[in-house]
C-alpha cells in the first residue's frame, strides 16, 4: 500500500509545483506611493502649514511681549529695589514670579497645542491621501499599491505624482468658491 501511495504523492507534488500560481492572462498591476512626499507636496498641507505658521507667529509675539514686560520689571527691581519699601518690594517680586509662571504655562500650553495641531493636520491629510490612492487604484485598475518600507521601486510604477495632482485638483475645487466669495467686487 505504501508503494502505491508514494508514486501518487510524487505525481501530485509534481502537478502542484508545475501549476502556474495565476493564469497568464491575469497580470497584476502594482504601484507605489510615497505618502510622506505626497502629504508634504500637497497644496492642502501647504495651506494648513501657512495658517498654522501665522498662528504660531502671533502667539510667539504675545509671549515675547510678556517676557519683555517681565524683563522690564526685573530691571526696575534691580534699579529701584534698594529704595523701595518692604511692601513695594514684596509686591514687585510677587508680580514678577506670577508673570513668569503665567508665561511658562502659556509657553507649555502653546507647545502642546502646536504638537496636537500638527498631528491633527497630518492625520486629516493622511486620510485624504488614502482616499485619493483608493480612487486612483479603482480608476486605473491597480491591484496592489505599496508604500513605506520599500527598498527599491521602479519610478514607472510610482503614482505619487498622480496622487499629488489629484490632491491639487481637490484643493482647487474646494477652495475655489470660497476664494471667489472673499474676493473684492
Amino acid at each position: 500500500m505504501k508503494t502505491l501511495a508514494r508514486p501518487f504523492m510524487v505525481a501530485a507534488l509534481i502537478g502542484i509545483t508545475t501549476q502556474p500560481a495565476v493564469s497568464a492572462d491575469s497580470a497584476y498591476r502594482i504601484a507605489v506611493v510615497d505618502p510622506n512626499r505626497v502629504v508634504e507636496q500637497s497644496p492642502q498641507y501647504e495651506a494648513a502649514r501657512d495658517a498654522l505658521q501665522r498662528e504660531i507667529e502671533e502667539r510667539e509675539r504675545d509671549l515675547r511681549e510678556q517676557q519683555e514686560q517681565i524683563t522690564a520689571l526685573q530691571r526696575q527691581l534691580e534699579r529701584d529695589g534698594p529704595l523701595m519699601s518692604e511692601s513695594e518690594l514684596q509686591r514687585l517680586q510677587n508680580d514678577i514670579r506670577s508673570r513668569t509662571r503665567k508665561v511658562k504655562y502659556a509657553r507649555d500650553e502653546f507647545q502642546d497645542d502646536f504638537a496636537l495641531r500638527q498631528n491633527e493636520l497630518r492625520t486629516k491629510l493622511s486620510r485624504q491621501v488614502q482616499e485619493v490612492v483608493v480612487e486612483l487604484a479603482k480608476e486605473q485598475k491597480i491591484d496592489l499599491i505599496l508604500s513605506e518600507g520599500l527598498v527599491y521601486a521602479n519610478p514607472r510604477i510610482d503614482i505619487s505624482d498622480l496622487v499629488i495632482e489629484r490632491l491639487k485638483q481637490e484643493f482647487n475645487r474646494n477652495s475655489g468658491p470660497r476664494a471667489d466669495a472673499s474676493a473684492p467686487r
